[in-house]
């Protein structure tokens, strides 16, 4: 196309805009023509026929065109389709580019879970977005160390703690039968309901909300724990480190289930002290400054924002110290070359500041850092809170998807046959399945509905449609296989006829590449969910219009079996890149 423009006007195009041609328009790729009528002095339609026609006398790939206004829509013989499917079967990873040890290393850091309460809805979404990015990337060709932050000090740990001291009466996750974070989440928000009715009291009293917060006496229990914790108190400490062992065994068994996991684990326990003394030798250097009540600021008005606390008077941490500290220790381990946080929109100001305080320290990857910002995920009936017990948790919702797949299984009888084990297994790759697609095929820039009920059908955009479909394909191929029909080790004949709907399935197959490359460039999930259930629609378009096994032509039998053997790898890969498995028959 380029050489058409320089051939008839006698210019270099700089930039071809070339889109797949609109499904109402025949043809496969269409060229907008109006950045060319500079140099064509011509209409648009007259710029894009003389076009056209040069690609058509010039082009051996271009069978014929049409001209819609300024739009040329360029359709590709079918030999040079059966070449690009050539092409795909001859690379067996197609659209997978793996990394070298001359790639960069991208460090994502998501999950950051409290050990004061289980994991929920909202951290499925953060877990399944970081482990779907670090594969997206890996696939573009990145070293990727995929790492978690695991808050396991600070005030919120210590109401748990201190709930279980006044009313747990010694029960642990084994004497209760309760999942350890389970246990140490019911304690959290026992906490905050005697905290409620401690202030309802004072306020009772005459005292206003911020009188009665600032004489809570339980709240003050809580600050005391932290200052002993900070001071290795330790029964303080022996009580911390067995609470927040019963968590971690829970968040290992949810991890587990949910399919994710981490090269690198850090705690905050052990990178807080480091953010401290990063921070006072801020301020030794006149970086930060020091109010009269001790604590310890950075006044970032300069650069837009605010002042920011990073000590308290009392000398503990926040979340910002502990970041910078992390954030140094991880450089030390590693030669990142990117650091990305997968956080919730909620944060953007705090790795804004993030960004500004790791610069003025002195240390290069601070402007760089990238802050992977996510929308919430809200259920139909509005949001969550943890203090309050309203959230979904997330062991109950993989469950509960895991139990809905097999009802609508027995339902359909699409596992009529199957031993226990093996429905079983089915049912939870469904199930799960099903959950992540629905999270991950939203834009994750936008706030989220969950509903259920609408992720799992076997109809529409959902995962298990796409499994469907997998297992659909791989079915036609054993059938194939069962008939002594084999899948050839050699290209196929170029001159194999094809039907438009076949060259539209090659098409959208040969755009996976592209795909992955776009997930990667936007940091976007959703951009492989819905190519591979563009992928699916129009494989099941082919799979109702073209015979596939009653095909009498051995050619274009061979050549259907081809092509929906790369499609079935096609989707394995892109589900996979979103942490869903797909099954082989359901």
């Amino acid at each position: 196309m380029k050489a058409a423009v320089k051939h008839l006007y006698g210019t270099d195009a700089e930039e071809v805009q070339l889109q797949k041609t609109k499904k109402e328009f025949q043809g496969h790729y269409t060229l907008v023509a109006f950045p060319f009528l500079k140099a064509s002095k011509r209409s648009p339609e007259q710029t894009a026929r003389e076009i056209g026609d040069w690609l058509l006398r010039e082009e051996p790939a271009v069978a014929a065109f049409n001209v819609i206004k300024g739009f040329l829509n360029l359709t590709v013989t079918s030999r040079r389709w059966m070449e690009v499917l050539n092409e795909l079967n001859s690379r067996p990873r197609y659209g997978i580019r793996p990394p070298t040890g001359q790639s960069p290393l991208v460090m994502i850091e998501y999950s950051s879970p409290n050990t004061n309460k289980p994991l929920h809805l909202g951290h499925v979404r953060n877990n399944l977005l970081g482990y779907s990015l670090a594969e997206i990337l890996k696939a573009n060709g990145c070293r990727v160390v995929k790492t978690n932050i695991v808050n396991d000090r600070g005030i919120h740990i210590c109401k748990s703690m201190l709930a279980w001291q006044k009313w747990g009466r010694g029960v642990t996750p084994a004497s209760t039968g309760r999942k350890g974070d389970h246990l140490t989440g019911d304690f959290y928000v026992l906490f905050d309901r005697h905290y409620k009715e401690e202030l309802k009291a004072l306020e009772a009293g005459g005292l206003s909300r911020e009188e009665a917060e600032r004489q809570s006496a339980l709240m003050a229990e809580a600050r005391d724990m932290l200052r002993r914790w900070e001071a290795g108190d330790a029964e303080v400490v022996d009580l911390w480190r067995t609470m927040n062992g019963w968590v971690y065994e829970g968040f290992e068994a949810t991890y587990r289930q949910l399919g994710v996991d981490f090269d690198r684990i850090y705690y905050e326990s052990q990178t807080y002290l480091e953010g401290k003394r990063t921070v006072l030798e801020g301020l030794d250097r006149g970086i930060f400054y020091r109010r009269d009540d001790g604590s310890v600021w950075a006044d970032l008005t300069a650069d837009g924002l605010d002042e920011k606390l990073l000590l308290r008077s009392d000398g503990t941490s926040v979340y910002m110290t502990q970041d910078i500290g992390t954030a140094k220790l991880r450089f030390d381990d590693y030669p990142i070359d990117r650091m990305i946080y997968v956080v919730g929109n909620e944060q953007n100001y705090h790795f804004q500041a993030l960004s500004i305080l790791l610069d003025r320290l002195g240390f290069a990857f601070g402007r760089g850092l990238v802050h992977f910002s996510y929308g919430m995920v809200e259920l139909p009936e509005g949001k969550m809170k943890s203090r309050e017990g309203t959230v979904v948790d997330a062991d109950d919702l993989m469950a509960e998807m895991i139990d809905t797949a097999r009802g609508i299984s027995d339902e359909l009888g699409k596992l009529d046959g199957l031993s226990r084990e093996e429905a079983d297994g089915i049912i939870r790759t469904i199930g799960l399945g099903s959950l992540k697609y629905f999270i991950l095929k939203v834009d994750p820039r936008k706030n989220m509905v969950f509903n259920p009920k609408e992720s799992i059908d076997f109809n529409g955009n959902t995962g298990s449609f796409i499994q469907y479909a997998h297992a659909r394909i791989r079915s036609v191929l054993r059938k194939a296989a069962e008939q002594g029909w084999t899948l050839p080790a050699g290209p196929l004949s170029p001159a194999t006829p094809l039907t438009a709907r076949e060259e539209g399935l090659i098409q959208q197959a040969a755009d996976f590449a592209a795909a992955v490359r776009e997930a990667g460039e936007t940091y976007s999930p959703a951009c492989i969910a819905n190519y591979v259930y563009e992928l699916v629609r129009e494989y099941n378009q082919f799979y109702h219009d073209c015979s596939i096994l009653n095909e009498p032509d051995e050619a274009v039998r061979q050549e259907r079996l081809v092509l929906s053997a790369k499609v079935a790898e096609i989707i394995r890969s892109g589900m996979a890149l979103l942490g869903i498995d797909v099954p082989e028959r359901m």
